[in-house]
């Protein structure tokens, strides 16, 4: 086990718990600290990126940011599972639809995740790997939303390094049934398979590529509570 705290996570050995929901904004994670968990206590303030540990209908979790992009979430993921002992990690987040069948506010399980990053490469593997979701959590994910009548598909995501993107290819994405675009997923699925440990994205669309239709950062913060109340209920 290696030391902690670690560079970029303030807490001690056994602070965290073993299954983490984390989000890109900070702040989305002191939602999610205040309207989910009970007695949550502060384990991370290291660069603003909160992290909190509580309990959820008497199961002990830890909700923490994980920042934008693969290089972010790649460093706090790999911390997470290999000096933190966690064993499950879910991601909560947004995404761009790049299908006209899927709106504002659906929910996207993500089974699988294409990528233009190059971040396989430095696990230096002798082909193409595909980045996928454990499959207990996706089947659980979507139970829950059937349950809860929440609108969902679950898929493959795009995972960019770009968020400004001159050149997108949408459509190539799209007619390879590619549901949306994001830019997390995938690095979390590698550290995962690496790790042995397990993870899930849960995504909300929040803006859709082919429409121009978007949310404000204000609704993204506050409003995209589905997709945390699904991840809650696979603890």
């Amino acid at each position: 086990m290696a030391t902690t705290p670690t560079p970029h996570i303030g807490a001690k050995f056994g602070e965290i718990a073993e299954t983490v929901i984390m989000a890109g904004d900070p702040l989305r994670v002191k939602l999610m600290a205040e309207k989910f968990l009970e007695n949550p206590i502060q384990f991370n303030n290291v660069r603003g990126m909160l992290g909190y540990t509580g309990t959820y209908m008497g199961k002990r979790v830890s909700v923490m940011g994980h920042g934008m992009g693969i290089p972010s979430i790649g460093i706090y993921s790999y911390e997470l599972y290999n000096f933190y002992g966690v064993k499950t990690i879910i991601r909560v987040g947004s995404a761009g639809s790049i299908r006209m069948d899927l709106n504002l506010g659906d929910l996207i399980i993500a089974l699988g995740a294409c990528t233009d990053s190059n971040y396989a490469a430095t696990f230096e593997l002798p082909g193409t790997f595909a980045p996928i979701a454990d499959f207990d959590l996706a089947r659980q994910a979507a139970d829950t939303c059937e349950r809860l009548g929440f609108k969902y598909r679950v898929g493959n995501v795009m995972t960019s390094d770009r968020f400004y993107n001159e050149n997108p290819h949408t459509e190539k994405w799209t007619n390879m049934s590619v549901l949306a675009v994001e830019m997390e997923v995938a690095a979390l699925y590698m550290n995962a398979a690496r790790s042995g440990k397990r993870a899930l994205g849960i995504l909300t669309i929040s803006d859709h590529v082919l429409t121009g239709e978007a949310t404000t950062a204000e609704e993204r913060q506050n409003t995209f509570t589905h997709m945390m109340e699904v991840a809650f209920s696979l603890i």
